[in-house]
């Protein structure tokens, strides 16, 4: 592991990942085209760079229960990012992940979703974690599925799906 990798308590650990909030200066760097050491070298993606942008306008998505990066355990390396649109809307909150190419196949989306959203769902007042899903994306299905997540429905003149996990004192 990197020397500049340290496990805060603000992380979500899994068995290969952590999980932890943006700090100002990556938010910084990926906004300013810089290539920090402790990333993948095809990070960020293009869904990094377009929520790094959006930092400014929605300061509670850097928050306890917002965004954070993807990180390999292994290698200390940031390899993508996932995050929870903050706050929430009546008990439910959208959940947005994504992991470079150069990870892609590993499980870490599902396994990152998966954490997330059982860190969500401890917050107060929220009972549901939702995404909608091209299904033109089955990867982004796959990913769902695996987390734990079920369909909810269907919009097929959009081919969009919404697939949600509920609290288990919702079920």
């Amino acid at each position: 592991m990197s020397s500049f990798f340290s496990v805060t308590d603000t992380d979500l650990t899994t068995d290969r990942l952590i999980l932890r909030s943006w700090t100002p200066a990556e938010v910084s760097a990926v906004l300013d085209g810089a290539r920090p050491a402790h990333w993948a070298e095809d990070f960020p993606a293009e869904g990094d760079q377009v929520i790094a942008g959006l930092f400014a306008e929605h300061p509670a998505w850097l928050g306890e229960y917002g965004h954070r990066q993807i990180i390999e355990r292994d290698t200390g390396l940031v390899v993508g990012s996932i995050g929870l649109f903050w706050p929430p809307s009546d008990g439910t909150l959208e959940i947005g992940y994504g992991v470079v190419a150069s990870r892609r196949g590993r499980g870490y989306a599902p396994e990152a979703t998966r954490a997330l959203t059982e860190f969500a769902l401890t917050a107060p007042g929220v009972h549901t974690v939702h995404a909608n899903v091209e299904l033109s994306n089955p990867a982004s299905v796959s990913v769902l599925e695996k987390a734990g997540f079920l369909r909810s429905r269907s919009d097929a003149e959009q081919n969009t799906a919404l697939y949600l996990a509920v609290a288990p004192a919702q079920r």
